[in-house]
């Protein structure tokens, strides 16, 4: 067989095989040396070899620059150019280098179309797709499969659903796949009954088409038992059946039917245990992510990754779980994610600052390389609502100085900062550029920090007036903090505007009733009080139960104020006596020291 080879031939092949195992740029441009001495670098064979090795040894840049050297690249060629701007996600690049091809009269063949026409989905580029699709029948590429498909799913992403039924009735062959983008186009036009027809009329079904129509029902509809129903008639499930439907349950609120799905589950991967968290988190159960978090990574020995480790993160940062967030830190650093994953390192900054830990918040936020809107966002807020009011505003300037663009997260932590420091001047300066500078219209809790601000400040009629000019509708707890300031500086009339306005918002709540009464007390109105607290008693409102938390080593553990007894009060109640005793017997022995040194 060998002799039967040119000695061309024989040295395509060698030089094709040390690109397939080429490792290295210096390895690759020892081969393009080689190639272009032989002059066989644009060779129909070796050309797009070297092209795609460039794309995956080297950057997709010096793939580029080597295309550009060759003075006529094929087709070939091209296609390999095409592959390496779609690995990179360089749709406008790959759109652009196609309209050279065609000027250059380079006929594409079956594997160019697919891979441009992908480009104009990605990029919605309609007008384009359209030329190809005409483009495709004048050279005889309509019956190709594929083809036929990108067409499908770049008019189903426009919207012109009729033009991708008329593609799909009018291909010559049609198959699974076919099937699967045109009802996944219903699906995303959230047309569920033409994607349940076309569903019931295919005549092979996957367990990928199974799992289109079912997560259909889910995402686009939200229609849980018609997924579930379908989920149950699959003949064959995999494990992303299995995840789509737990995690449909996890976005409905269903926790209870979350669980069953997952202790049914035959294998779960870390997307298993993600739906789980999910679901955990939705419902506020958030003792219970962190006990998930444990039981994945010390039973099942599975891998998290970044949207399980910032789950549960944040799910410390909500319940104060610091010692839990240190070990998920330690977790993360010994995955890798402290050195290249932005949203792991947010979460940390997060957790830390709302667990008090500011320092360590800081020092994890001066190790993130590239900072993000979210990492400026997160620290300026947790160093703010500490009270570390002039950082903030510090690292606010640092932020502009480094061309980030504030949002309106950003202005939150500062209005916040400017409150605690009593900068009053200052947070209506930055309050007021929010719309005259970056074009944000103030929202809720933006106004809230002013009112507060202003309140703090003993402003009370400028709160006022502010409250009368704000953008939004005050709600009770703006209403509430001017109510709050108005018996610090005894101001009775803003005291009863500001009731006034909470028993229309909050009929029901007696602590405001109580704030005014307080207020009458200390002027001596008591006929005003007493008033004001049979008003209250008339609420019959019941005072929701206070609940304190302690972290343990078994996780965290709920004390309620209503009298709700916990499952070990009789042993904390014992234990609570021993410490009573024992601090008495050390009063004690003090006392007995004390008399003996005098």
């Amino acid at each position: 067989a060998l002799a039967s080879k040119s000695p061309k031939r024989l040295l395509e092949e060698k030089l094709i095989s040390l690109l397939e195992s080429c490792k290295t740029q210096k390895h690759l441009l020892q081969i393009q040396s080689q190639a272009l001495a032989h002059g066989l670098e644009d060779n129909d064979y070796v050309g797009p070899r070297i092209i795609s090795t460039c794309c995956r040894v080297a950057r997709i840049d010096h793939a580029r620059q080597v295309f550009d050297g060759m003075p006529q690249p094929t087709v070939s060629i091209y296609n390999a150019m095409l592959n390496g701007y779609t690995q990179n996600d360089m749709y406008n690049d790959l759109l652009l280098l196609f309209k050279r091809m065609r000027r250059n009269d380079v006929m594409p063949n079956w594997f160019t179309l697919p891979v441009v026409l992908k480009a104009c989905v990605m990029v919605k580029e309609l007008r384009q797709g359209e030329e190809l699709q005409c483009f495709s029948i004048k050279t005889g590429f309509r019956s190709n499969p594929y083809v036929g498909t990108k067409l499908i799913e770049l008019y189903s992403c426009a919207g012109v659903l009729a033009s991708a039924n008329k593609v799909f009735c009018e291909m010559a062959e049609r198959n699974v796949v076919t099937w699967t983008s045109m009802i996944n186009g219903y699906i995303l036009n959230k047309d569920l009954v033409s994607a349940r027809r076309f569903f019931d009329l295919s005549p092979e079904r996957d367990t990928v088409l199974w799992n289109t129509m079912v997560a259909g029902y889910i995402q686009t509809g939200n229609m849980m038992e018609e997924a579930r129903s379908l989920f149950d008639l699959m003949p064959c499930k995999d494990i992303m059946s299995w995840n789509t439907v737990l995690e449909g349950y996890a976005n409905s609120g269903d926790v209870e039917a979350c669980e069953r799905v997952f202790e049914e589950m035959p294998e779960r991967n870390v997307f298993s245990w993600n739906g789980l968290i999910k679901g955990y988190t939705q419902s506020g159960r958030l003792d219970k992510v962190l006990g998930c978090f444990k039981r994945m990574v010390d039973e099942d020995k599975v891998v998290p990754n970044d949207a399980t480790l910032t789950s549960v993160l944040s799910a410390c940062a909500k319940l104060g779980a610091y010692e839990f967030g240190k070990r998920v830190h330690k977790h993360g650093e010994g995955l890798g994610y402290d050195k290249v994953n932005v949203n792991f390192m947010n979460a940390l900054v997060d957790m830390y600052a709302k667990c008090g830990a500011i320092e360590m918040a800081m020092e994890v936020f001066n190790t993130i390389k590239r900072r993000d809107l979210i990492s400026w966002n997160t620290v300026i807020n947790g160093l703010a609502s500490h009270g570390h009011g002039t950082e903030a505003l510090v690292l606010f300037r640092e932020m502009r100085t480094c061309g980030v663009r504030p949002d309106k997260i950003t202005f939150v932590g500062v209005l916040c900062a400017c409150r605690h420091m009593g900068l009053v001047e200052d947070g209506l300066a930055y309050y007021n550029s929010m719309f005259t500078d970056y074009s944000i219209t103030p929202q809720i809790e933006h106004c809230g920090c002013m009112v507060d601000l202003l309140s703090r400040a003993g402003l009370l009629t400028q709160a006022v007036e502010f409250i009368n000019k704000m953008p939004v509708e005050a709600d009770a707890v703006i209403w509430a903090t001017l109510l709050g300031a108005s018996k610090v500086y005894k101001k009775v009339e803003v005291g009863e505007l500001a009731l006034g306005e909470l028993v229309k918002l909050e009929p029901r709540n007696p602590a405001n009733f109580v704030m005014l009464s307080n207020i009458y007390g200390d002027l001596g109105r008591f006929d005003d009080a007493a008033r004001l607290k049979v008003a209250m008693r008339d609420t019959g409102y019941k005072k929701e139960a206070g609940v304190s938390w302690i972290e343990t080593d078994d996780g965290l553990v709920k004390f309620y104020s209503s009298g709700e007894k916990h499952r070990r009060t009789e042993e904390l109640q014992r234990i609570l006596r021993e410490l009573r005793n024992f601090s008495i017997l050390l009063d004690d022995e003090e006392e007995e020291l004390q008399e003996h040194l005098i």
